[in-house]
């Protein structure tokens, strides 16, 4: 089959983790993602560490499928690179702070005047309104903001920074693909563009899903080890007696009864269905006591075979060697362009006729920037013009 977003044209704007993380499952799908970056000011993404090659492995897998143009966006002549772009590539992502793209001239008021078709999407920490439109923000301030971290944690200790960025990733890079794909959808009604505008705060927000509904609705405040799964049951981690740990969310009857006979303690499992939260903490410390007589080998194998939704927490080494996931094929070898591959985590999506394999890792800054401006009808002694005025690189 052709990629299912084949037809889409997409110019980002973006740095960091939430643009590329949306534009890279775009990419994958098959959009024509053209990445505009700065010759002057480097994308810290392109040298987070570890390395690959001399190459950040963060920037290889996030911006795979894409290409490169550097543009000074603060020259002029930038400016119509861009515009004329715009007859082609439809669909705008930025991440730039409230203002910095209409001081640019790129704001989207300006660019619906050329294209008025055009879709603009903007991810930004608190989005284009608001008192907070212009602070400064990441990850665990939005986070915090949202109140998704006042009941993320321990009630000894607090909260917890989390080992992955829920509000860039899940509030802002999803929502914006969401919105996006759903602009085009009534793009194609319309014949009209649209601007998104997509905070990570608000996305995080709507995170809380359970809690969020259940404090509007009732005034329930939820807090850290006081809900049924965010630790204040025994739906929680156990430690093995070699330091290993397992996961357990054993919450119908049945995966109760199974848990609790196979630590030889069916006794236990009447407890695990008291909504009682003193029955709940004296379960939580007999199923602590029970995993701490087995090591961690030892229980992967007492509950490889029975359905308890009792599972170990794998190392990222451990995860990628996982006969599921292996299944799943969510590791991929993608072309370095020397005639290497790389290996990196797969698109997730599968559809009934499988995706385009990757077409390369994320490219070098400015890789494509005299074949874009070629498809232009920029000539070569046009392109050696910008090129020596710093225009590009």
């Amino acid at each position: 089959m052709s990629a299912p977003l084949a037809s889409l044209k997409i110019l980002d704007f973006s740095t960091l983790l939430p643009g590329p993380f949306a534009s890279l499952l775009l990419a994958d799908m098959g959009a024509e993602v053209l990445r505009i970056e700065s010759p002057t000011r480097l994308d810290l993404l392109r040298v987070l560490p570890p390395h690959d090659g001399g190459v950040s492995a963060s920037h290889a897998y996030l911006n795979r499928n894409k290409r490169s143009v550097a543009l000074d966006l603060k020259q002029p002549e930038a400016l119509e690179v861009i515009k004329q772009l715009l007859s082609d590539y439809d669909i705008v992502l930025e991440q730039f702070r409230p203002g910095v793209m209409e001081r640019l001239g790129l704001g989207y008021e300006a660019l619906k005047a050329i294209n008025p078709k055009l879709i603009y999407v903007s991810i930004t920490g608190y989005g284009q309104t608001g008192p907070y439109k212009d602070r400064a923000g990441h990850d665990i301030n939005y986070l915090a903001l949202a109140g998704l971290a006042s009941y993320t944690g321990r009630a000894d200790s607090g909260p917890l920074p989390l080992g992955m960025q829920v509000a860039d990733v899940a509030g802002g890079s999803l929502h914006g693909v969401i919105g996006l794909l759903a602009a085009v959808i009534a793009r194609q009604q319309s014949g009209q563009g649209t601007h998104l505008d997509v905070s990570m705060t608000d996305c995080a927000f709507s995170l809380n899903a359970m809690a969020g509904a259940g404090y509007l609705a009732c005034g329930e405040e939820p807090e850290w080890e006081g809900q049924m799964l965010n630790g204040g049951s025994f739906y929680d981690y156990y430690r093995s007696r070699d330091g290993r740990w397992m996961s357990v969310g054993s919450l119908e009857p049945g995966f109760m009864q199974q848990l609790c006979a196979a630590l030889g303690r069916p006794e236990l499992a009447a407890q695990g269905l008291s909504p009682k939260p003193e029955q709940q903490r004296a379960l939580k410390y007999a199923l602590t006591v029970e995993f701490e007589k087995h090591d961690f080998a030892e229980l992967c194998e007492m509950f490889a075979g029975i359905d308890a939704c009792v599972e170990p927490v794998l190392s990222l080494g451990e995860a990628v060697c996982h006969p599921q996931l292996q299944a799943r094929e969510l590791v991929t070898q993608v072309p370095r362009g020397d005639g290497t591959t790389q290996a990196q985590m797969a698109c997730p999506l599968k559809f009934s006729e499988v995706l385009p394999a990757p077409r390369h890792v994320g490219a070098a800054l400015g890789q494509h920037t005299d074949q874009v401006l070629g498809e232009l009808g920029f000539s070569v002694e046009r392109i050696a013009e910008l090129r020596s005025a710093k225009v590009i690189i």
